[in-house]
């Protein structure tokens, strides 16, 4: 458990110094004090934790996901990270999804086709069709968000 609690305390710490210290007091509204303890290694602050909500809100601040990531890893989970935010351009929930979901399955069809006339996949003809399915899965997460919202 010690070297999980290390491991989760610096990623803690560098999404505050993502965000920047006065920056993430602001966004959590917590103080600088209750977030350094949050990423001190000192014995009497072992068992402290930045509670997940405040966690959510500097990773919507940050440049990238530190904690989420490093929860993925101590799980052996990968994670597709893509720079573009969540809803930045939701254009109509279900429907659109639906519309997106079918034009890339039909890229990611037409790149295959290609890939495949000649009987062999080359690396970068292999480099595209990851490219393509990557944009799939990240269309299909958008439709179960969506499909989440929908259902609560």
């Amino acid at each position: 458990m010690k070297v999980v609690a290390g491991y989760l305390k610096k990623h803690t710490e560098a999404l505050v110094k993502d965000v920047g210290i006065e920056a993430a007091c602001e966004i959590t509204g917590k103080s600088k004090a209750t977030l350094g303890r949050y990423y001190s290694d000192n014995p009497e602050h072992a068992d402290r934790f930045m509670p997940i909500d405040a966690v959510a809100m500097l990773e919507g601040a940050a440049s990238f996901p530190h904690v989420t990531s490093a929860l993925a890893d101590l799980r052996g989970i990968s994670l597709s990270y893509t720079a573009e935010r969540r809803n930045d351009n939701d254009k109509g929930g279900i429907n659109s999804d639906v519309i997106a979901l079918s034009q890339r399955f039909a890229m990611l069809m037409a790149e295959y086709n290609q890939s495949i006339e000649d009987g062999i996949i080359t690396i970068n003809e292999a480099k595209r069709l990851l490219k393509e399915t990557l944009a799939l899965q990240h269309v299909l997460i958008e439709m179960k968000l969506h499909l989440e919202e929908e259902a609560t």
